[in-house]
């Protein structure tokens, strides 16, 4: 190809911007079609299963001294005893609550709970 060859296609491809034709009748017919109906996200997130969980506390330790626990070892634990315990929702805090007997389990009784409004979701 030499510099005549480009210059005789110049004229071909045009300034640029618009080579898109925005008027194409296939473009304004996907817009114009109807939506989908959404879904329910609210009841689709009610049947979703999650692990809850108690979190009595946590410690800091070096590897050494893992490496040296035993069955009689103790660790302080950065909680105080007789405080709530953190309710964990797969993983993320979202409360705090007490353990309690519950027939042959151990249960936990909520004290305070952030809330999920799961109708919020509905967007």
């Amino acid at each position: 190809m030499n510099a005549n060859d480009k210059l005789e296609m110049d004229p071909m491809l045009g300034d640029g911007p618009d080579l898109i034709d925005v008027d194409m009748p296939e473009v304004a017919q996907a817009a114009a079609s109807p939506a989908k109906p959404r879904r329910d996200l609210s009841q689709m997130m009610r049947r979703i299963p999650i692990t809850l969980t108690l979190e009595v506390g946590s410690a800091r330790v070096s590897l050494q001294d893992l490496a040296e626990l035993s069955e009689a070892s103790v660790v302080e634990l950065d909680a105080l005893a007789g405080e709530p315990l953190v309710i964990k929702a797969n993983g993320t805090p979202v409360g705090r609550a007490e353990v309690v007997v519950s027939g042959d389990n151990y249960g936990l009784k909520v004290v305070e709970f952030s809330g999920l409004d799961l109708d919020r979701l509905q967007g």
